[in-house]
């Protein structure tokens, strides 16, 4: 049998101090008991000791206490059901010397190594077969070799966080577009410009850090040459449904630190001399790195895949009312598998929270039943057990309120106008001045 040790966690609220619960090591959901600011603990129920069944992380945080879930959000406000983010180790930034390290999560297409350019092949036309690249590790840094032709990634990806860092030949040649020439195209697709610009004007809309042919950059935060710059870059693919454009997609840049693409709408993939339409994008495509017959180096390539949208069937935002109703379902059957785990009281509550996110006529049921009893319950107390049993049911109370606001129970439901003719008979509701 597991140890009963405790983690404690506490969020100070207006004459309560709201404590988590939860059996350690094991990752089990928290039980929340308000305790009075004497550190007086009232226990609401005994703890179970199994895990939670279908929840994707430990509940934190108050139950019956923000906005309920609506019609387009299958959470509440400050939901205590909601997944917790993921861990994600930090990585550190790149020196004129040397490249960072990616974050944790990340998925390294180049890193300085053979093993890494081997993640690359040339970019060969339709019909024709890939072959290995010509491109070539300088240094630490994939070079292109110019008249070698692009060259792509052979993983294939979309929605992405992209990092890449490029650096134009140090002996400045050319003007213009001839000068430090490049490109990274998201996809296989939408381009982010490589250019030398540092001092060498061309036309915006072609400018480093542009996306090509669409937008300007918003501002030249490049270094000299020679220098390494470091793009970060946010992108969002074009999403059709049944042939018809439901999001343009985006692309959010930043270089060297300094934003410059402030969530562009693509209007398609962009390009050289014709305007731009939208076209359907597929589900993934490979990064390719464009040879303009420059030198252009680059280093510390990375991405991490981003969740989808609520247009493509994600589940964060503001969703449809269908998509909205089905994620609730869910939550709901989660815990409700959650309070089957629990005993008495705790389980009356857990149950009750899971018809906030949607209906049972069994879940309610046996909510009434629980309820009825525990209201019968604490009637038939006085004197000291009353006064013992007192903070459970003022607790007891506010969930019931906020089940009524809720819409859950009626205003007249039996087990809540019990609970309020006892606390009204002993002054439980007294200001204290």
């Amino acid at each position: 049998m597991t140890s009963l040790f405790f983690t404690l966690f506490f969020l100070l609220r207006p004459d309560y101090v709201w404590v988590a619960v939860r059996p350690a090591p094991l990752p089990n959901r928290p039980t929340l008991l308000p305790m009075k600011r004497s550190l007086q603990l009232l226990v609401l129920s005994a703890l179970s000791l199994s895990g939670s069944a279908g929840l994707a992380a430990p509940a934190s945080g108050p139950a019956f206490y923000g906005d309920a879930p609506d019609a387009n959000h299958p959470w509440a406000i400050h939901d205590r059901n909601r997944p917790q983010p993921k861990r994600v180790e930090p990585g550190t930034y790149s020196t004129a010397a040397q490249p960072g390290k990616p974050p944790s999560d990340a998925i390294v297409l180049f890193d300085g190594t053979a093993a890494s350019l081997a993640k690359w092949e040339s970019d060969p036309k339709p019909g024709e077969a890939a072959t290995p690249t010509k491109w070539i590790i300088n240094d630490g840094a994939l070079e292109c070799v110019p008249k070698s032709g692009y060259i792509r990634t052979k993983e294939e990806f979309g929605d992405c966080q992209l990092h890449i860092e490029w650096a134009a030949p140090k002996d400045v040649k050319g003007d213009s577009q001839g000068r430090g020439n490049s490109g990274v195209f998201l996809m296989g697709r939408a381009e982010v410009q490589v250019l030398d610009n540092y001092d060498n004007p061309t036309y915006s809309d072609g400018f480093a850090a542009s996306v090509y042919g669409i937008n300007p950059p918003l501002a030249n935060a490049l270094r000299a040459p020679g220098e390494f710059q470091v793009y970060d870059i946010v992108f969002r693919r074009p999403v059709h449904k049944d042939g018809k454009l439901v999001d343009p997609g985006y692309i959010t840049v930043f270089c060297n630190g300094v934003l410059v693409q402030d969530a562009t709408p693509l209007e398609g993939p962009g390009g050289h001399l014709k305007r731009s339409i939208p076209v359907e994008f597929p589900a993934k495509g490979p990064l390719k790195l464009q040879d303009h017959g420059n030198p252009v180096r680059f280093r510390n390539i990375w991405y991490r895949p981003l969740p989808p949208r609520a247009v493509e069937g994600g589940t964060e935002g503001v969703l449809t009312a269908e998509a909205t109703a089905a994620k609730r379902s869910r939550i709901a059957t989660d815990i409700r598998a959650d309070a089957a785990t629990l005993q008495s009281t705790a389980q009356m509550l857990r149950l009750a929270e899971s018809l906030v996110y949607a209906p049972d006529p069994a879940t309610l049921k046996r909510v009434d039943s629980l309820a009825t009893a525990y209201a019968t319950e604490v009637g038939a107390l006085a004197g000291g057990a009353l006064e013992a049993k007192k903070e459970e049911a003022k607790s007891v109370r506010r969930a019931f309120a906020y089940l009524g606001k809720s819409k859950v129970i009626s205003a007249d439901y039996a087990p809540r106008v019990a609970l309020d003719r006892i606390a009204l008979a002993n002054n439980w509701d007294e200001v204290k001045k």
